[in-house]
């Protein structure tokens, strides 16, 4: 599945010095289409990592539950806890995403927070390998952030926001079958029109 990059969108995360797309944030994929800047993508990565370290380091009693719309034709509604919820898609996403070797950096310095020094020490490298293994990283997930679908956990506030799409692209298929309902001859009393509530009788006080 391609994803198709706007230039409206590319030019307001690109780096204005950027030597290599020149602050335009797309750059020419041969014959294919224009793909993102690498300072594009490394942008949303960072963006997603401050919110992650601001979920991460928030006070409990902060955290809420929120009722949100769940996606699809009907209308329903579901609780969740958003910001537990994107730390863990956060987490769950990178680790697929990356191998073992750049996992085992990006845990040291992105999620337990040790600096180059400690990384370099534990993982056996030296400065210009960490900091270049560490762009990389960015580049990769931030790539991974913004083309995951059906639920992209970037740009942020459409993830925080549930923007709710009714019609999903042609890949994805229901997965829900309809269920019959177990009360559907229970509720079907005789003498009363299906369709109409149930009423419990109500004693009239004096």
């Amino acid at each position: 599945m391609t994803f198709d990059w706007s230039s409206s969108e590319a030019v307001g995360l690109a780096r204005e010095g950027c030597t290599h797309c020149l602050g335009i944030g797309l750059r020419r994929g041969g014959q294919v289409q224009d793909l993102p800047c690498s300072c594009v993508l490394r942008k949303i990565f960072r963006c997603c990592y401050a919110k992650f370290r601001a979920c991460a380091t928030k006070e409990k009693y902060m955290g809420k539950v929120r009722l949100e719309a769940v996606e699809g034709s009907s209308a329903n509604f579901c609780w969740g806890m958003k910001d537990e919820e994107y730390m863990a898609d956060f987490c769950l996403v990178s680790r697929r995403a990356l191998e073992d070797s750049e996992y085992q950096l990006f845990r040291y310095h992105f999620l337990l927070g040790a600096d180059w020094k400690l990384c370099c020490r534990r993982l056996k490298i030296d400065r210009g390998s960490f900091f270049h293994h560490v762009y990389r990283i960015e580049q990769k997930l931030g790539q991974v952030y913004r083309e995951l679908r059906p639920h992209a956990l970037f740009p942020l506030d459409e993830y925080f926001g549930g923007t709710i799409r009714k019609q999903l692209p042609g890949m994805y298929e229901p997965v829900r079958a309809e269920v019959p309902n177990p009360w559907a001859n229970v509720l079907r009393m005789p003498g009363r029109k299906r369709g109409r509530p149930v009423r419990a009788p109500l004693k009239k006080v004096a």
